[in-house]
């Protein structure tokens, strides 16, 4: 077992991301090299997902993997929803099809994103519960192993900065784990941004939480060259329902990602391979 860093949170039935830092994975940090930076927008072939109300979706949890006995109404599977997000961008619909995720249907995809979570939940190997029947929750790495093993992606590479993120994001989306503030449950109006939620900095922390980042909405650089982080605006998709935020998706700026980043880590699947 390597030695790695992990920061546990609280699982909730809304958030189950822990902090799993793997020193080896530096290796495969993707550093900027002052390319440029540009907008640019991936869209996710799933509808918008949700952990919750899984019942009132219809469905079952006892019926989806090996050893669940009883039926949950909600899991903390925000990495296997945010995965399925990203995939979802990386393969074509009959692809993915081929691998059991049907992207029409929304609670197929919920379903199919419940069992990568359980998938997760044994690659992440520095704990010794997983799901089922423990809603342990799970990591950025453990799901990103996760789909490797699935022959789903060739590899995944790592941002450390603001600017890794913005590079890495014009290649494809990007799975973020964040520590999730009280404050940021239910965004401020449509468009509203995390940032400017009255108070988030001293809100609790309510858990950990693994999102999609799937826009770089607007680039702004300041007079000196560099990004200018307050004006630039990332966009990611959450899987709380499209009735949460704006259609399921919420904004926030590279200022609040450096102000968070001692908690966060960035991950992008990658797909180099023809399919």
């Amino acid at each position: 077992m390597p030695d790695v860093s992990i920061t546990r949170y609280d699982v909730r039935p809304d958030m189950g991301r822990h902090l799993v830092l793997d020193p080896r994975s530096l290796a495969y940090r993707r550093r900027y090299t002052g390319d440029p930076i540009y907008p640019t927008e991936w869209a996710p072939k799933v509808p918008v997902l949700d952990q919750q109300n899984l019942i009132a979706q219809g469905i079952r949890t006892s019926q989806l993997t090996d050893g669940a006995t009883d039926d949950v109404d909600a899991l903390g599977s925000c990495t296997g929803n945010a995965a399925t997000v990203a995939i979802s961008v990386l393969h074509t619909a009959g692809s993915l099809a081929t691998a059991g995720l049907d992207v029409a249907d929304p609670v197929a995809a919920e379903a199919w994103a419940i069992g990568l979570y359980s998938d997760a939940t044994h690659r992440d190997q520095w704990h010794d519960d997983a799901w089922p029947t423990v809603d342990c929750g799970s990591s950025g790495l453990g799901v990103a192993k996760a789909l490797r093993q699935r022959g789903l992606i060739d590899q995944y590479g790592h941002a450390t900065t603001a600017e890794e993120l913005c590079m890495l994001l014009q290649t494809g989306p990007v799975l973020a784990g964040l520590p999730w503030y009280a404050a940021w449950m239910e965004p401020v109006g449509q468009y509203a941004l995390l940032d400017e939620i009255p108070g988030w900095q001293s809100s609790e922390i309510a858990g950990g939480h693994e999102v999609c980042v799937t826009a770089l909405e607007h680039v702004a650089y300041l007079p000196t060259g560099g990004l200018d982080y307050e004006r630039t605006i990332l966009r990611a998709r959450n899987s709380w329902s499209s009735s949460w935020g704006d259609g399921g998706s919420f904004r926030f700026s590279l200022a609040l990602y450096q102000a968070v980043r001692d908690q966060a880590d960035l991950i992008q699947p990658r797909l180099d391979s023809s399919r």
